[in-house]
């Protein structure tokens, strides 16, 4: 009898199920629900976890050597006569940048801009010669220049501009570089009078001091170590645009 009633009952479940399945046949409403569940809530989820991934692995636009000139082309177009002030741990200085380089004009303006100039130190001083600033012996200023990103700019020599005194312009590269290009995170202002013309072809002027030359003159006779850094360190705290 045990057997019969459980043979009984599990004919009644197969009806069950068998008209279930029909009912959901004939409900094209109902059928769509079930297809819908089973294929597009785990796509949507794959989909928006993507998304997720992909917005926290995407860096931010940064300087290359392959973007780097492209940028500055186009960053430079309309840009006016400008000036820079320079507030430094000894005192201020304003700078004029030159409307003919407009490279290595554009990529000093944008530096500015970023922030990249504030905390950074004048690392280099050679007595009677040149003062340089743009690095830092930091964690901060590695950091901007990675996400700045990484780049040269070519040299721009032939634009009737010379290393008077009060000139400020850009060091080349240390890396190999025989075409002398430019590193653009640091800048040197030449101190000699009436200036260090050796210096001409090889290295860009951008621009000149035309205000607190006395503070650039203070700054260069600042004692250094052996490596011309001097003993005690020299902030730019910071580069603002002042027209």
């Amino acid at each position: 009898m045990i057997i019969q009633k459980l043979k009984y009952s599990a004919i009644i479940l197969l009806i069950f199920l068998g008209a279930c399945r029909e009912a959901v046949k004939a409900n094209p409403e109902v059928q769509s629900a079930v297809v819908q569940s089973d294929s597009l809530q785990p796509e949507t989820t794959v989909v928006e976890e993507t998304e997720s991934l992909k917005s926290e692995k995407e860096d931010p636009f940064v300087l290359t050597e392959d973007n780097a000139i492209d940028f500055f082309f186009n960053y430079q177009k309309g840009l006016p006569t400008t000036r820079i002030k320079l507030t430094t741990s000894m005192g201020n200085f304003t700078v004029e940048l030159y409307d003919n380089v407009p490279y290595h004009k554009a990529n000093f303006i944008y530096l500015t801009k970023q922030g990249y100039f504030n905390n950074t130190m004048f690392h280099r001083v050679v007595k009677d010669f040149i003062i340089q600033g743009g690095n830092a012996d930091n964690r901060e200023t590695s950091r901007k220049r990675r996400e700045i990103g990484r780049y040269l700019l070519p040299p721009d020599t032939r634009k009737g501009h010379k290393h008077h005194r009060g000139t400020i312009s850009m060091p080349s590269s240390e890396m190999d570089n025989p075409h002398m290009l430019a590193s653009p995170y640091e800048f040197f202002i030449v101190v000699t009078k009436p200036g260090s013309y050796h210096l001409d072809g090889n290295y860009t002027p951008f621009g000149r001091v035309i205000e607190g030359m006395d503070i650039v003159d203070l700054i260069n006779q600042q004692p250094v170590d052996d490596g011309d850094w001097p003993s005690r360190n020299i902030y730019i705290q910071k580069a603002e645009i002042v027209n």
